[in-house]
Protein backbone atom coordinates (compact mmCIF):
# COMPACT_ATOMS: atom_id res chain seq x y z
CA UNK A 1 0.00 0.00 0.00
CA UNK A 2 1.42 3.37 -1.05
CA UNK A 3 0.99 6.02 1.67
CA UNK A 4 1.54 9.77 1.53
CA UNK A 5 2.19 11.19 5.01
CA UNK A 6 1.51 14.88 5.63
CA UNK A 7 4.07 15.95 8.22
CA UNK A 8 4.24 19.39 9.82
CA UNK A 9 7.22 19.05 12.15
CA UNK A 10 5.00 18.74 15.23
CA UNK A 11 5.00 15.84 17.65
CA UNK A 12 1.74 14.34 16.38
CA UNK A 13 2.74 13.96 12.74
CA UNK A 14 6.25 12.81 13.72
CA UNK A 15 4.84 9.98 15.83
CA UNK A 16 2.42 9.20 13.01
CA UNK A 17 5.43 8.36 10.77
CA UNK A 18 6.93 6.18 13.51
CA UNK A 19 3.69 4.21 13.84
CA UNK A 20 3.43 3.72 10.08
CA UNK A 21 6.98 2.31 10.02
CA UNK A 22 6.16 0.01 12.93
CA UNK A 23 3.20 -1.26 10.92
CA UNK A 24 5.51 -2.12 8.00
CA UNK A 25 4.93 0.92 5.79
CA UNK A 26 7.45 3.37 4.38
CA UNK A 27 5.41 6.45 3.53
CA UNK A 28 6.46 9.28 1.28
CA UNK A 29 6.61 12.35 3.51
CA UNK A 30 5.18 15.65 2.28
CA UNK A 31 5.54 19.05 3.90
CA UNK A 32 3.00 21.56 2.58
CA UNK A 33 4.12 25.18 2.52
CA UNK A 34 1.06 27.39 2.88
CA UNK A 35 2.48 30.81 3.65
CA UNK A 36 1.49 33.22 0.93
CA UNK A 37 2.37 36.41 -0.87
CA UNK A 38 -0.17 39.07 -1.70
CA UNK A 39 0.04 42.47 -3.37
CA UNK A 40 0.75 44.19 -0.05
CA UNK A 41 3.71 42.08 0.95
CA UNK A 42 4.84 38.65 2.02
CA UNK A 43 3.50 36.64 4.91
CA UNK A 44 4.87 33.21 5.66
CA UNK A 45 4.41 30.51 8.26
CA UNK A 46 7.57 30.14 10.36
CA UNK A 47 8.46 26.99 8.43
CA UNK A 48 12.27 26.75 8.68
CA UNK A 49 12.31 24.76 11.92
CA UNK A 50 9.32 22.69 10.77
CA UNK A 51 11.15 21.66 7.61
CA UNK A 52 14.33 20.82 9.53
CA UNK A 53 12.43 18.50 11.87
CA UNK A 54 10.43 16.93 9.05
CA UNK A 55 13.63 16.32 7.08
CA UNK A 56 15.16 14.63 10.13
CA UNK A 57 12.09 12.38 10.50
CA UNK A 58 12.35 11.39 6.83
CA UNK A 59 16.04 10.47 7.21
CA UNK A 60 15.46 8.60 10.48
CA UNK A 61 12.78 6.38 8.98
CA UNK A 62 14.22 6.09 5.47
CA UNK A 63 11.36 7.94 3.77
CA UNK A 64 11.39 10.02 0.62
CA UNK A 65 10.74 13.67 1.47
CA UNK A 66 9.10 16.31 -0.69
CA UNK A 67 8.29 19.95 0.03
CA UNK A 68 5.28 21.12 -1.94
CA UNK A 69 3.91 24.64 -2.19
CA UNK A 70 0.26 25.62 -2.12
CA UNK A 71 0.78 29.33 -1.45
CA UNK A 72 -1.65 30.72 -4.02
CA UNK A 73 -4.30 28.11 -3.39
CA UNK A 74 -4.17 28.78 0.34
CA UNK A 75 -4.63 32.49 -0.26
CA UNK A 76 -7.55 31.95 -2.65
CA UNK A 77 -9.38 29.30 -0.64
CA UNK A 78 -8.55 29.98 3.01
CA UNK A 79 -7.14 33.46 3.58
CA UNK A 80 -9.56 35.23 1.23
CA UNK A 81 -12.43 33.25 2.76
CA UNK A 82 -11.34 34.44 6.22
CA UNK A 83 -11.15 38.10 5.19
CA UNK A 84 -14.48 37.98 3.35
CA UNK A 85 -16.19 36.24 6.28
CA UNK A 86 -14.96 38.84 8.74
CA UNK A 87 -16.07 41.64 6.41
CA UNK A 88 -19.57 40.14 6.37
CA UNK A 89 -19.58 40.11 10.17
CA UNK A 90 -19.15 36.36 10.39
CA UNK A 91 -16.87 34.24 12.58
CA UNK A 92 -14.69 32.23 10.16
CA UNK A 93 -13.12 28.80 10.63
CA UNK A 94 -9.94 28.68 8.50
CA UNK A 95 -8.96 25.22 9.82
CA UNK A 96 -12.08 23.60 8.35
CA UNK A 97 -11.45 25.25 4.99
CA UNK A 98 -7.76 24.29 4.99
CA UNK A 99 -8.51 20.62 5.57
CA UNK A 100 -11.22 20.41 2.94
CA UNK A 101 -9.65 22.45 0.16
CA UNK A 102 -5.89 22.37 0.77
CA UNK A 103 -4.69 19.27 2.65
CA UNK A 104 -7.30 16.92 1.22
CA UNK A 105 -8.33 18.95 -1.82
CA UNK A 106 -5.50 20.54 -3.78
CA UNK A 107 -2.88 18.17 -2.36
CA UNK A 108 -4.93 15.13 -3.32
CA UNK A 109 -5.53 16.43 -6.85
CA UNK A 110 -1.84 17.15 -7.53
CA UNK A 111 0.15 14.64 -5.49
CA UNK A 112 -2.14 12.40 -3.46
CA UNK A 113 -3.91 10.77 -6.38
CA UNK A 114 -0.91 8.47 -6.89
CA UNK A 115 -1.24 7.04 -3.37
CA UNK A 116 -3.62 4.52 -1.84
CA UNK A 117 -3.89 6.43 1.44
CA UNK A 118 -3.10 9.86 2.87
CA UNK A 119 -1.99 9.79 6.52
CA UNK A 120 -2.08 12.75 8.90
CA UNK A 121 -1.43 13.43 12.56
CA UNK A 122 -5.00 14.44 13.33
CA UNK A 123 -6.70 13.11 16.44
CA UNK A 124 -9.50 11.30 14.64
CA UNK A 125 -10.36 7.81 13.43
CA UNK A 126 -12.32 6.15 10.67
CA UNK A 127 -14.84 3.37 11.15
CA UNK A 128 -16.24 1.01 8.52
CA UNK A 129 -19.92 0.21 8.93
CA UNK A 130 -21.87 -1.71 6.32
CA UNK A 131 -19.08 -1.32 3.78
CA UNK A 132 -18.99 2.48 4.19
CA UNK A 133 -16.27 4.54 5.85
CA UNK A 134 -17.25 7.07 8.52
CA UNK A 135 -15.25 9.77 10.26
CA UNK A 136 -15.21 8.86 13.94
CA UNK A 137 -14.00 10.55 17.09
CA UNK A 138 -10.56 10.06 18.65
CA UNK A 139 -9.92 8.20 21.88
CA UNK A 140 -8.60 11.43 23.41
CA UNK A 141 -11.73 13.58 23.72
CA UNK A 142 -9.68 16.59 24.79
CA UNK A 143 -7.63 16.52 21.57
CA UNK A 144 -10.32 15.24 19.18
CA UNK A 145 -10.11 17.13 15.86
CA UNK A 146 -13.07 15.75 13.96
CA UNK A 147 -14.65 19.21 14.13
CA UNK A 148 -11.81 20.54 11.93
CA UNK A 149 -12.42 17.67 9.47
CA UNK A 150 -16.20 17.97 9.28
CA UNK A 151 -16.31 19.44 5.76
CA UNK A 152 -14.35 16.66 4.05
CA UNK A 153 -16.29 14.52 1.59
CA UNK A 154 -16.98 10.83 1.15
CA UNK A 155 -14.09 10.20 -1.26
CA UNK A 156 -11.65 11.98 1.04
CA UNK A 157 -12.62 10.12 4.20
CA UNK A 158 -12.24 6.76 2.46
CA UNK A 159 -8.61 7.56 1.66
CA UNK A 160 -7.51 8.98 5.01
CA UNK A 161 -5.43 7.29 7.72
CA UNK A 162 -5.20 8.63 11.27
CA UNK A 163 -2.49 6.51 12.95
CA UNK A 164 -2.56 8.38 16.30
CA UNK A 165 -6.35 8.51 16.65
CA UNK A 166 -6.37 5.62 19.14
CA UNK A 167 -3.79 7.28 21.42
CA UNK A 168 -3.93 9.86 24.19
CA UNK A 169 -1.77 12.95 23.76
CA UNK A 170 0.35 11.82 26.71
CA UNK A 171 1.01 8.51 24.97
CA UNK A 172 2.03 10.30 21.77
CA UNK A 173 4.53 12.41 23.73
CA UNK A 174 5.87 9.30 25.49
CA UNK A 175 6.49 7.59 22.14
CA UNK A 176 8.25 10.69 20.85
CA UNK A 177 10.45 10.82 23.96
CA UNK A 178 11.28 7.12 23.82
CA UNK A 179 12.22 7.40 20.14
CA UNK A 180 14.15 10.64 20.83
CA UNK A 181 12.21 12.58 18.21
CA UNK A 182 13.16 16.28 18.10
CA UNK A 183 9.52 17.32 18.40
CA UNK A 184 8.94 15.37 21.62
CA UNK A 185 8.62 18.43 23.85
CA UNK A 186 7.60 20.90 21.16
CA UNK A 187 4.52 22.95 22.00
CA UNK A 188 1.36 22.44 19.99
CA UNK A 189 0.75 25.11 17.37
CA UNK A 190 -1.83 27.74 18.23
CA UNK A 191 -3.87 30.17 16.16
CA UNK A 192 -4.13 30.65 12.42
CA UNK A 193 -1.03 29.41 10.60
CA UNK A 194 -0.98 31.93 7.78
CA UNK A 195 -0.53 34.79 10.21
CA UNK A 196 2.82 33.50 11.46
CA UNK A 197 3.91 36.01 14.10
CA UNK A 198 1.56 38.74 12.85
CA UNK A 199 -1.15 39.96 15.22
CA UNK A 200 -4.65 38.99 14.05
CA UNK A 201 -6.10 42.50 14.44
CA UNK A 202 -3.13 43.98 12.57
CA UNK A 203 -3.80 41.56 9.72
CA UNK A 204 -7.51 42.42 9.62
CA UNK A 205 -6.78 46.15 9.74
CA UNK A 206 -4.36 45.81 6.86
CA UNK A 207 -7.11 44.40 4.65
CA UNK A 208 -10.27 46.06 6.00
CA UNK A 209 -8.94 49.24 7.59
CA UNK A 210 -10.70 51.05 10.42
CA UNK A 211 -14.17 52.53 10.75
CA UNK A 212 -15.29 54.30 13.91
CA UNK A 213 -18.50 53.00 15.42
CA UNK A 214 -20.61 52.88 18.57
CA UNK A 215 -20.60 50.30 21.35
CA UNK A 216 -24.14 50.17 22.74
CA UNK A 217 -25.43 48.43 25.86
CA UNK A 218 -28.08 46.03 24.58
CA UNK A 219 -30.47 46.37 27.50
CA UNK A 220 -30.52 50.18 27.72
CA UNK A 221 -29.62 51.38 24.22
CA UNK A 222 -26.99 53.62 25.82
CA UNK A 223 -23.73 54.29 23.98
CA UNK A 224 -20.93 53.32 26.36
CA UNK A 225 -17.88 53.38 24.09
CA UNK A 226 -16.44 53.41 20.58
CA UNK A 227 -14.79 50.77 18.43
CA UNK A 228 -12.62 50.79 15.29
CA UNK A 229 -14.77 48.48 13.15
CA UNK A 230 -17.17 45.62 13.77
CA UNK A 231 -14.75 43.27 11.97
CA UNK A 232 -12.38 43.41 14.94
CA UNK A 233 -15.01 41.85 17.22
CA UNK A 234 -16.77 38.50 17.47
CA UNK A 235 -19.96 37.46 19.21
CA UNK A 236 -19.13 36.12 22.66
CA UNK A 237 -15.96 38.22 22.90
CA UNK A 238 -15.07 39.51 26.35
CA UNK A 239 -11.54 40.93 26.14
CA UNK A 240 -10.29 43.81 24.04
CA UNK A 241 -13.35 46.06 24.19
CA UNK A 242 -11.66 48.81 26.22
CA UNK A 243 -14.68 49.33 28.46
CA UNK A 244 -14.65 50.05 32.19
CA UNK A 245 -17.02 48.51 34.73
CA UNK A 246 -16.87 45.11 33.11
CA UNK A 247 -16.90 42.38 32.25
CA UNK A 248 -18.70 43.14 28.99
CA UNK A 249 -19.64 40.58 26.33
CA UNK A 250 -20.34 41.19 22.64
CA UNK A 251 -23.90 39.97 22.08
CA UNK A 252 -24.63 40.99 18.50
CA UNK A 253 -23.47 43.23 15.67
CA UNK A 254 -25.31 45.61 13.37
CA UNK A 255 -23.18 45.28 10.24
CA UNK A 256 -24.93 47.94 8.16
CA UNK A 257 -24.59 50.61 10.84
CA UNK A 258 -21.27 49.39 12.30
CA UNK A 259 -22.66 48.99 15.83
CA UNK A 260 -21.49 46.54 18.50
CA UNK A 261 -24.06 45.55 21.15
CA UNK A 262 -22.79 44.39 24.53
CA UNK A 263 -24.14 43.15 27.86
CA UNK A 264 -22.60 43.55 31.29
CA UNK A 265 -21.89 40.91 33.95
CA UNK A 266 -19.94 37.74 34.50
CA UNK A 267 -22.67 35.56 33.01
CA UNK A 268 -25.33 37.64 31.20
CA UNK A 269 -28.19 35.54 29.87
CA UNK A 270 -28.17 37.51 26.60
CA UNK A 271 -24.97 35.74 25.55
CA UNK A 272 -26.74 32.37 25.49
CA UNK A 273 -29.11 30.66 23.07
CA UNK A 274 -30.58 27.22 22.43
CA UNK A 275 -31.53 27.49 18.74
CA UNK A 276 -28.86 27.13 16.07
CA UNK A 277 -29.83 27.39 12.39
CA UNK A 278 -27.58 25.80 9.77
CA UNK A 279 -27.43 26.69 6.10
CA UNK A 280 -28.36 23.33 4.60
CA UNK A 281 -26.09 20.49 5.63
CA UNK A 282 -22.93 18.77 4.40
CA UNK A 283 -22.96 15.04 5.14
CA UNK A 284 -19.49 13.43 5.03
CA UNK A 285 -20.35 9.83 4.16
CA UNK A 286 -24.05 9.91 3.37
CA UNK A 287 -27.31 11.54 4.36
CA UNK A 288 -28.43 8.97 6.91
CA UNK A 289 -31.76 10.68 7.49
CA UNK A 290 -32.85 11.58 3.98
CA UNK A 291 -36.01 13.63 3.80
CA UNK A 292 -36.73 13.03 7.48
CA UNK A 293 -39.66 14.48 9.36
CA UNK A 294 -39.83 15.14 13.05
CA UNK A 295 -36.58 15.26 14.99
CA UNK A 296 -33.33 13.34 15.32
CA UNK A 297 -31.35 12.94 18.53
CA UNK A 298 -27.80 14.18 18.06
CA UNK A 299 -24.78 15.62 19.82
CA UNK A 300 -22.98 18.65 18.43
CA UNK A 301 -20.28 21.31 18.76
CA UNK A 302 -20.07 24.88 17.49
CA UNK A 303 -16.42 25.43 18.48
CA UNK A 304 -13.34 23.39 19.29
CA UNK A 305 -14.05 22.00 22.76
CA UNK A 306 -13.89 18.51 24.30
CA UNK A 307 -17.60 18.62 25.17
CA UNK A 308 -20.38 17.20 22.99
CA UNK A 309 -23.74 18.84 23.69
CA UNK A 310 -26.95 16.80 23.29
CA UNK A 311 -29.71 18.23 21.14
CA UNK A 312 -32.40 17.63 18.57
CA UNK A 313 -32.04 18.22 14.84
CA UNK A 314 -34.99 19.38 12.75
CA UNK A 315 -35.28 20.18 9.08
CA UNK A 316 -37.25 23.25 8.08
CA UNK A 317 -37.12 23.60 4.30
CA UNK A 318 -33.45 24.03 3.41
CA UNK A 319 -32.50 24.92 6.99
CA UNK A 320 -31.31 22.36 9.53
CA UNK A 321 -32.08 23.54 13.06
CA UNK A 322 -30.35 22.37 16.23
CA UNK A 323 -32.39 22.67 19.41
CA UNK A 324 -29.88 22.33 22.22
CA UNK A 325 -30.70 20.78 25.58
CA UNK A 326 -28.20 23.18 27.20
CA UNK A 327 -27.65 26.91 26.88
CA UNK A 328 -24.92 27.65 24.32
CA UNK A 329 -22.69 30.70 24.68
CA UNK A 330 -21.69 32.91 21.78
CA UNK A 331 -23.65 31.50 18.82
CA UNK A 332 -22.34 33.43 15.83
CA UNK A 333 -23.07 33.41 12.08
CA UNK A 334 -20.16 31.93 10.17
CA UNK A 335 -19.26 29.38 12.82
CA UNK A 336 -19.79 25.75 11.90
CA UNK A 337 -22.26 23.46 13.58
CA UNK A 338 -20.68 20.00 13.75
CA UNK A 339 -23.15 17.14 14.04
CA UNK A 340 -22.41 13.77 15.68
CA UNK A 341 -24.56 10.76 16.45
CA UNK A 342 -26.11 10.77 19.90
CA UNK A 343 -23.26 8.65 21.32
CA UNK A 344 -20.76 11.12 19.73
CA UNK A 345 -18.86 8.31 18.07
CA UNK A 346 -19.42 9.29 14.45
CA UNK A 347 -18.97 12.76 12.98
CA UNK A 348 -21.77 12.99 10.42
CA UNK A 349 -20.98 16.38 8.90
CA UNK A 350 -21.35 20.11 9.37
CA UNK A 351 -22.71 23.34 8.01
CA UNK A 352 -22.34 27.06 8.57
CA UNK A 353 -24.45 28.79 11.19
CA UNK A 354 -26.81 31.47 9.93
CA UNK A 355 -28.94 33.97 11.84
Amino acid sequence: MEIAALVSGGVDSSVMVHLLKEAGHTPVIFYIKIGMEDKNGYIDCPSEEDIEITSYIARKYGCRFEIVSLHEEYWDMVVSYTINSVKRGFTPNPDIMCNRYIKFGCFEERWGKDFDRIATGHYARTTEIGGKVWLSTARDALKDQTDFLAQINNLQVQKLLFPIGHLLKSEVRNIASTEKLPSAQRKDSQGICFLGKINYNDFIERHLGRRDGAIIELETGREIGRHKGYWFHTIGQRKGLGLSGGPWFVIKKDIENNIIYVSNGYDPQTQYGRIINLEGFHFITEDIWGEFEGVQEITFKIRHTPEFTPGLLKRIGDVYRIESTAKIQGIAPGQYGIIYDKEHRLCLGSSMIIE
